[in-house]
């Protein structure tokens, strides 16, 4: 007994009770959103649509879904963390709702390409206010959680995705929009606004410092409050936005190795099933190979804190990222299903450590009046590799065969190196952040 309260007080334990609320909201969320893993199916069988009109509806969704990302962290910052998350959980519901009685192919592409925007707004401003609430010293465990309730519910939405869409398309449309505002209900309810009301720096510290390490420039000698304009080096004022993130050059570069990351990990649902079926191997193969790397993260990413912590986070981002490139590296040679699963163990291990230092470093580099324009950033990453995996990998799986593994493995080291490089730079930027701007503590506002 004592060994397991260990385990969970390393696991779990210390995080203040926002964050989990935060948590069930989110686990909730991903619970309920499983109608759009059944769009295009709801599609070309109730509405009889071709499968070219269901596919460019599913790609509204998506394009949809790179706008809410963005828009959700312009408004996090600016509204709040609360109040974003309400108004993108509540819209997201209604627009749901909308879904399950149209009718027209034209209404339902707006209200799919709505919906992409509704159910992306919610990350950069989830993550941000796991940041306000959360020491800095339990960040990597809180992510952690965070990453595996994500999956779990993921995990929980698909086995009921598969039995509403069965019993009624029109229930799964209406009880995704009931586990939304059953979400929304909980936010509103248990989370307060955590947007932080302060100062840049404290008394002492020049905006100059301050400035430097958020990669924006100030004018010598200035002190503002946050919102206000910062004066540049032309005389113009220009207040911190998404331009700060996207002038950030070691943030760009972190980002940028964040996006192969995730073009490795969407493989596994664009190119490998063509693989697959290239190999001879059913449909009933690949659903497996899936659902073992689901259940390994349920299973074992409550143990990953235990493995990772206090070890240096860019070396865990590189083995992370050389383990993915092992992985598919070997499907190389795999013609078997137990060759599959072999590899499917290796780069889902890969995943699970990546989660928590990629998010923790992502925190560590932004400003906190623009924790969540830096996570919007981040989180266009996703959308990024969902469109490159599959358009580049299927062009290369064609042209290339069996050795399109061996460029996906390459392209995986060449990241893993990356980390290694890029890794000490991150560490300085973030050690001479805490000098300029000691940590304080912020209560949240509301």
């Amino acid at each position: 007994m004592r060994g397991l309260r260990r385990w969970w007080d390393g696991t779990a334990g210390g995080l203040p009770a926002t964050f989990w609320y935060l948590w069930a909201g989110l686990l909730v969320n991903r619970a309920g959103a499983f109608a759009v893993l059944f769009l295009s199916l709801y599609l070309t069988e109730a509405r009889g649509t071709s499968e070219s009109l269901a596919g460019a509806v599913v790609g509204a969704y998506g394009a949809g879904g790179a706008v809410g990302v963005l828009l959700g962290g312009v408004l996090a910052d600016r509204w709040g963390r609360r109040a974003t998350l309400l108004a993108a959980h509540l819209a997201a519901a209604a627009l749901m709702a909308g879904l399950a009685f149209s009718r027209h192919l034209a209404v339902i592409a707006a209200l799919a390409a709505l919906v992409g925007i509704a159910h992306s707004m919610p990350s950069p401003a989830f993550v941000a206010a796991i940041v306000d609430v959360v020491p800095e010293h339990r960040r990597s465990r809180a992510f952690n959680l965070q990453f595996w309730a994500f999956n779990l519910g993921m995990a929980v939405a698909s086995l009921l995705a598969g039995l509403l869409a069965e019993a009624s398309f029109l229930a799964l449309f209406l009880v995704d929009a009931a586990a939304t505002l059953a979400a929304a209900a909980l936010i509103a309810w248990k989370v307060p606004e955590t947007l932080p009301r302060r100062r840049i720096g404290p008394a002492g510290t020049s905006l100059r410092q301050a400035g430097r390490i958020a990669g924006e420039p100030v004018a010598s000698g200035a002190r503002r409050t946050v919102g206000e304009p910062v004066a540049t080096g032309v005389g113009r004022s220009r207040p911190p936005g998404l331009h700060t993130a996207l002038t950030d050059r070691t943030f760009l570069v972190f980002v940028g190795l964040t996006f192969v990351l995730a073009v490795l990990t969407m493989q596994t649902s664009t190119i490998m099933p063509l693989a697959m079926r290239a190999d001879g191997l059913s449909p009933s193969a690949y659903g497996t190979v899936v659902a073992l790397g689901g259940a390994l993260i349920v299973v074992g990413q409550l143990f990953v804190p235990g493995l990772i912590d206090r070890r240096r986070a860019h070396r865990v981002l590189a083995l992370s990222t050389g383990l993915l490139a092992v992985g598919f590296g070997a499907l190389a040679v795999a013609d078997q299903l137990w060759v599959y699963l072999a590899a499917a163990v290796v780069w889902t291990v890969g995943s699970m450590l990546a989660a928590p230092p990629n998010a923790q470093i992502n925190a560590d580099l932004a400003p906190p009046e623009l924790r969540a324009r830096y996570q919007s950033v981040f989180y266009l990453t996703f959308p990024a590799a969902s469109f490159v995996a599959p358009t580049l990998g299927g062009v290369s799986l064609q042209y290339l065969g069996e050795r399109h593994w061996l460029v996906v493995a390459a392209l995986g080291l060449l990241a893993a190196g990356g980390h290694l490089l890029a890794g000490p730079s991150r560490e300085r930027r973030v050690a001479a952040r805490r000098v300029a701007a000691p940590a304080r503590t912020s209560q949240p506002v509301g």
